[in-house]
């Protein structure tokens, strides 16, 4: 980090540019934190600061996530930094918010999302991508060839239909993208439709926001729909990979189980061949030792025959010698005979007491045979029962393939049988969609018509109604200065009548004149109460007018309410297939799971699974 800023300081030297104190500051306060965020939201960044950054970020791979939010970044100083992003391999989080990027910073960003592979976050919220069709084309070329980027940010960005629509052919290319946020532009129906028909391709997109494109309800709830399904695919393929790993660990388990009990085996034959071995070094010299104990015995008989032979020389030198000592020779004889017989019974049982331990020796050699022959026998045994696990386990490892294949097998139709029932879904979806467009047509021509011809007798009741207010107001005013003049007349009357009293007189006259004018005065009260009952009788036209519009309304709103009930029904039907591809799903895991499961039992029941040690 600290490294960077000597960088940043160096570089702006070298170009003759005065650092920016702010940045500075903001890589001093990232270095003394230790972290990988690079926060310069709200900076002014002209472009030669522009050119030092991206410099900077060539040499220097330290931040994982830069915020260059509402920084004024201007054409030539976007392309800039852009270009030198292009080769970083470390930062995942990119934020160009509120930046009001144009025509070169569309281009620019595509040709980034093209050659950058680790980005993984792109923010271009508050920005003017969607204004220049052809900028954003290329935009959505490099989105299209992108592999790393996972969520984008595309929220105030006054993209069209005509955006729309190539944003839907970078989709139908893209299977990485995963968080797409459209939210407050101005797609339409159009652009909706285009990004309907490409999420029926592209299956990575688990999360969409629409809201604020002007787009219709139903196209919204289908949209909805599909990344509905998408998130269930993608959910569906996880578990299988998951499963698919665990069976792999599983298999992989028992591989090395069955390896280290086969290490075992042959450790123990080993084993038994070196006790074999021993016992027959042991076995031999023992006949060593017996054969050496045999020779000794034969030693000390020779010993006794010499002792026996120089004996009977003495006796017979003695005999030569002692001729007149016959019956001491005679005892001496007989003793010797005694002696000479003791001696031989004494030999005799000397070499049957070897001839049976020689038979002993030769019988204890004939039982060591045996067992060696019984233990090569065993050997022998051990290494075809070896053999024939090997073939079970190469019988097991072709069948767990046969089974793999058939599993994928049914996958594969299982998938078959969903497409076909999305497109016979979606086909239903198009004709009941079609349908309801004629009707909402026909019914939207029948308003229009009826709400003209109503306008037209509003409009004509509104002139006569403000013809009669303005006639009553003229009668009112006429009124008010009638009376007025009537009141003066009155007045005058009155004056002069009591003038007249006053001079004890009235003027029959006068009287008349008076009764006339009071006569001429109701008249006009009766015309004036006449015109407001017709102006009540208008009112109540209008009122009644009013009442048959509202009738219509709620009439239309009625059929509205039908045509949803409908739409509501079909989406019933809709939700209840995917139900049943749901259940299909769900007995090809559990099918899945018993496959596995009936595997796991047959190898853990092999004889090689409940093989433990010879000795056993």
């Amino acid at each position: 980090m600290e490294d960077f800023r000597r960088t940043y300081v160096r570089l702006c030297k070298e170009g003759g540019l005065e650092p920016q104190e702010s940045i500075v500051a903001q890589l001093q306060d990232s270095s003394a934190a230790q972290g990988s965020r690079l926060d310069l939201s709200g900076q002014s960044l002209s472009a030669d600061t522009c050119s030092v950054l991206a410099r900077a970020f060539q040499k220097h791979t330290v931040f994982t996530e830069v915020l260059l939010s509402d920084c004024m970044l201007s054409e030539e100083g976007a392309k800039i930094l852009l270009t030198g992003m292009f080769g970083n391999t470390t930062v995942k989080v990119l934020s160009l918010k509120g930046n009001n990027l144009r025509s070169t910073g569309a281009e620019m960003l595509g040709k980034l999302l093209a050659h950058n592979k680790t980005l993984r976050r792109l923010v271009l919220e508050w920005n003017a991508l969607g204004v220049w069709d052809e900028a954003f084309s290329l935009f959505c070329d490099g989105l299209a060839s992108n592999t790393s980027l996972t969520q984008l940010d595309l929220r105030n960005n006054q993209i069209n239909h005509h955006g729309a629509s190539e944003l839907a052919l970078a989709l139908k290319c893209n299977h990485t993208l995963e968080v797409l946020d459209l939210r407050w532009n101005n797609i339409g129906l159009l652009g909706g439709r285009s990004l309907l028909d490409a999420l029926q391709k592209n299956k990575s997109i688990v999360q969409l926001e629409m809201a604020g494109n002007n787009i219709p309800s139903d196209t919204l709830k289908a949209l909805e729909q599909t990344i509905g399904h998408n998130s269930d695919t993608q959910s569906t393929l996880r578990e299988s990979r998951s499963r698919t790993q665990v069976l792999s660990k599983e298999i992989q388990t028992l591989k090395e189980e069955k390896g280290r009990q086969f290490l075992s085996l042959m450790d123990t034959i080993d084993r038994q061949k070196e006790e074999m071995g021993r016992s027959s070094r042991s076995t031999f010299i023992q006949i060593g030792q017996l054969q050496e104990a045999l020779n000794e015995r034969k030693s000390a008989v020779n010993s006794l025959t010499a002792k026996l032979q120089m004996t009977e020389a003495a006796l017979a030198l003695s005999e030569q010698k002692n001729h007149n000592m016959g019956e001491l020779l005679s005892r001496v004889k007989a003793e010797k005979e005694e002696q000479r017989e003791r001696q031989s019974r004494e030999r005799k049982k000397d070499q049957e007491d070897g001839a049976l331990r020689e038979g002993k020796l030769l019988r204890e050699i004939q039982n060591l045979t045996e067992t060696s022959g019984q233990f090569r026998t065993k050997v022998e045994e051990m290494e075809r029962r070896c053999k024939s696990q090997q073939q079970q386990i190469f019988e097991l490892k072709q069948e767990l393939t046969n089974c793999t294949a058939e599993f994928k097998l049914r996958l594969t139709q299982a998938e078959d049988r969903l497409e076909i029932e999305k497109r016979r879904s979606k086909q239903a979806l198009e004709d009941m969609d079609s349908l309801r467009q004629k009707e909402v047509d026909h019914v939207n021509r029948h308003l229009e018509e009826s709400e003209r011809a109503l306008q037209d007798r509003i409009f004509k009741l509104e002139g006569q109604r403000i013809q009669l207010e303005e006639e009553l107001s003229k009668a009112k005013a006429a009124c008010v200065t009638e009376r007025a003049q009537a009141e003066e007349e009155l007045g005058r009357v009155r004056a002069q009548v009591r003038l007249e009293e006053e001079l004890s007189g009235k003027d029959q006259e006068k009287v008349a004149e008076v009764s006339r004018v009071r006569v001429e005065l109701q008249e006009q009260i009766g015309h004036l109460q006449a015109e407001r009952t017709a102006q009540g009788g208008l009112k109540e036209k209008i009122n009644a007018l009013e009442r048959e519009l509202k009738v219509l309304s709620s009439n239309h709103r009625e059929a509205l309410l039908d045509k949803d009930s409908e739409m509501s029904s079909m989406l019933e039907k809709l939700r209840l297939k995917e139900a049943e591809i749901q259940r299909m799903r769900e007995d090809e895991a559990n099918r899945a799971s018993y496959l596995q499961s009936a595997i796991l039992t047959y190898v853990q029941g092999s004889p090689l699974g409940h093989y433990s040690s010879p000795k056993k």
